[in-house]
């Protein structure tokens, strides 16, 4: 299939296939004289972490197609956005010699768009400044691990999981994360690093109509309605909306700001779902391209859901452009009125850009002539982010960008503090009123900042601009028509539920947007097939809170661009239905002792549950059968209405909760319901399943209440097999033991 802007380039990969040696020889050196010194500085337990062997194979690297941007970009730059794919059988083996562990990567696969921008063309050879690599979404990535286990039990890594170390390297290489490859001296390079953004994109989420209809249960007494919400994304900036309970109507009034670095090429991806106690539903997708939303400045329209039979969405989308002047402000402050309120809430009029350079003399840590491990903390408002940590030195280089919203920069300020991870302690700190940058020529100060409470000569070097975000209005002949070209995914519905659990806001082949250039039919169905077995991260079911949990684990280091990550909504942990509470657990004690005094209780007091588990490594998934209970506690005359939750552990979010039927007056409810869990068999042999008898009781009832708990520790061998059995119920879950 040949499609007009992407050009197939064969010679390129002819010319990569001839390069292939030598691009191994650099990965080589860049394993050993870069990766491995910052590994070995990462940690104290990785201080004797080394390669033992690197061989990335034979295969070199694919370029399936090219795609250059002549209009709508700087003259000054080259836009190529390259479908790369890297299939390569390689060996890497890694040994921590100080834990005898040995691990090592098999097989690595990579598939996604990759853009090289070659910017600034210079008149002079080389004739291009620099080149910067990045990937424009999340590329499909999958590690196959030896030895993963031995790894992961090494301390100070036991947190990880495959999924989490897949989310990090994926998420390093895509935006604002860039690979900038200078070409030529500091002075022209010193643009490059301090990226402005193209513009914001305020996006008002508002309405939605005429939704399909889901929930088509609720005790029989209500038919056809959904709970809606919806993921909004912009490369990896990414929000999700509150949920409206049964509405097929639903409207949510919420406001969004993204940032846009990168056009053309970046969409506005919209899916919207139903949240359900298991599977959450899909209820639609729309993808816009920002390049229309740039043209029209505002755009205020009902765009009809793909992918779906029905269902409408109301959006107002605003470009906001970065003005490097403050003479709008007044009116941009009015606009969003923020001359009323208070300084730290609301929407942004501003926009703090942040270029991290490095420091100087800092004072030692605790310890006297030792050196300290700072790291920066920023905060404007409420709002904090923090860079990375830089080992050892009182001199750090950060060399890292941050970027802020800012609701009235006449009343807010930029706190820094430097600290010293090692020991927690403060090593100076200072606080920039903005008011200061809007006096500033340009609005940009380029300074080292003398530190307070620090060293008698500590200085921080920081470039720091504010840009004014304003609403520009198009002049328009009045007879001028517009509708927003709306890209249509590729990914067909089928594809979609074959592939991915609803719950995860789906991310198909990372160029969905254009038709994939795939030479027959069988090649495509291959891509959903794949994409099944491979389960890449971003398939997790715990989606939006994992990808948050892992940067906070690591320092937010792969998020601390984006200001926008702090406000992905995390799931709440559902606080009335896990009821696996201390009180809950004390009215069962309590009731326990009253049929004591009743009655002589048998060898399992609170009854049993029979449960299948087993680990099925083809899908990825744990799967658990719960079949049925027996001998369960009466709650009241008419017995119990019992139904089982279940939770593997540690995720305790409403997206981890599983939960069967209910099953009404009976002490022997059989279910007889499979659920699932997408996690891989080395992750979850370090888990537990969390399972609870509850009684539903009606609505607003004093009934409910929970029946019984079990605990089962999954680091079985046999999960692979699996098993059925008796468990019997206690009344905090300790102590099962197979009743038969």
């Amino acid at each position: 299939v040949h499609f007009p802007d992407t050009e197939r380039a064969e010679w390129l990969n002819k010319t990569v296939k001839q390069m292939w040696p030598f691009i191994c020889q650099f990965i080589e050196k860049l394993f050993r004289e870069t990766i491995e010194p910052a590994v070995r500085g990462a940690n104290n337990h990785l201080s004797t972490f080394s390669f033992t062997k690197i061989d990335i194979g034979h295969q070199p690297l694919r370029i399936n197609g090219v795609k250059v941007y002549t209009e709508n970009v700087d003259k000054r730059q080259i836009i190529l956005d390259l479908q790369i794919s890297f299939v390569g059988n390689c060996e890497i083996d890694l040994e921590i010699k100080r834990y005898f562990c040995r691990a090592g990567v098999k097989s690595i696969q990579i598939h996604g768009t990759m853009r090289v921008i070659l910017e600034p063309l210079i008149g002079d050879m080389p004739l291009i400044g620099a080149l910067s690599l990045f990937f424009l979404r999340k590329p499909l990535l999958e590690i196959n691990w030896t030895g993963l286990t031995n790894l992961l039990d090494v301390p100070g890594l036991n947190g990880l999981s495959d999924t989490i170390i897949l989310d990090i390297i994926s998420n390093y290489l895509v935006l604002p994360n860039r690979i900038t490859v200078p070409l030529v001296s500091e002075v022209q390079i010193a643009q490059l690093r301090f990226p402005i953004p193209k513009g914001v994109i305020r996006i008002h989420f508002i309405e939605a109509q005429d939704l399909e209809g889901k929930d088509t249960y609720l005790k029989g007494i209500v038919k056809g309605k959904s709970d809606p919400y919806g993921i909004i994304r912009v490369g990896n900036q990414i929000f999700q909306s509150k949920v409206i309970k049964e509405n097929l109507n639903p409207k949510w009034n919420e406001v969004y700001e993204a940032l846009v670095y990168e056009h053309p090429g970046q969409e506005l991806e919209i899916e919207l779902f139903d949240e359900d106690p298991d599977k959450d539903d899909f209820l639609g997708s729309l993808m816009i391209d920002l390049i229309e939303v740039e043209k029209e400045r505002l755009l205020d329209e009902w765009f009809t859901l793909d992918e779906v039979s029905k269902g409408k969405l109301h959006l107002k989308l605003e470009w906001l452009t970065l003005m490097p002047t403050a003479e709008n402000l007044d009116k941009v402050l009015t606009s969003i009125r923020a001359d009323k309120d208070q300084a730290n809430d609301g929407l942004s009029s501003a926009l703090l850009i942040l270029y991290l350079d490095s420091a100087r003399n800092l004072p030692s840590g605790k310890k006297m002539n030792s050196n300290p491990n700072p790291l920066v903390l920023l905060s404007v408002g409420h709002k904090a982010q923090e860079s990375k940590i830089r080992y050892k030195t009182n001199e750090p280089v950060w060399e890292e960008n941050f970027t802020f919203f800012v609701h009235n920069p006449k009343r807010q300020d930029l706190e820094v503090e430097v600290r010293d991870e090692q020991h927690q302690c403060s090593l100076g700190n200072f606080k920039l009123p903005l008011s200061q940058l809007l006096e500033s020529e340009d609005l940009t100060m380029h300074q080292r900042f003398h530190l307070s409470n620090s060293g008698p000569n500590s200085t921080i070097n920081m470039k720091i601009a504010l840009r004014v975000l304003s609403l520009e209005k198009q002049a328009r002949s009045p007879d001028h028509q517009h509708s927003a070209q709306v890209k249509r995914p590729s990914l067909s519905k089928d594809a979609r539920k074959s592939s991915f659990k609803p719950q995860v806001p789906v991310s198909p082949p990372p160029d969905s947007n254009k038709p994939v250039p795939a030479s027959p039919v069988t090649d495509s169905d291959k891509k959903t097939d794949t994409a099944e077995k491979s389960q890449p991260p971003n398939a997790s079911p715990q989606w939006p809170t994992d990808l948050s949990r892992s940067s906070s684990s690591l320092h937010a280091s792969n998020f601390s661009y984006s200001p926008s990550h702090l406000s992905v909504k995390e799931p709440t942990p559902s606080i009335a239905s896990d009821i696996s509470l201390p009180i809950a657990t004390q009215e069962l004690r309590q009731r326990l002792r009253q049929l004591e005094n009743g009655t002589t209780l048998g060898q399992s007091p609170l009854g049993q549950i029979q449960l299948t588990i087993r680990h099925s490594s083809q899908r990825n998934k744990l799967i658990v059968v719960v079949h049925s209970c027996r001998n369960l506690i009466a709650f009241s005359e008419e017995g119990s209405d019992p139904y089982v939750r279940m939770y593997l552990l540690p995720d305790k979010r409403r997206s981890g909760r599983r939960k069967t039927h209910v099953s009404k007056k009976t002490l022997n409810p059989v279910f007889d319901q499979i659920f699932d869990f997408s996690v891989s068999l080395p992750e979850v042999q370090r888990r537990t399943l969390d399972v609870a008898v509850k009684n539903s009781g009606g609505f607003l009832s004093k009934d409910k209440g929970l029946l019984g708990k079990l605990l089962i520790p999954l680091a079985s061998e046999e999960l692979a097999k699996g098993w059925t059995q008796w468990y019997d119920l206690t009344e905090d879950g300790t102590r099962p033991h197979g009743a038969s």
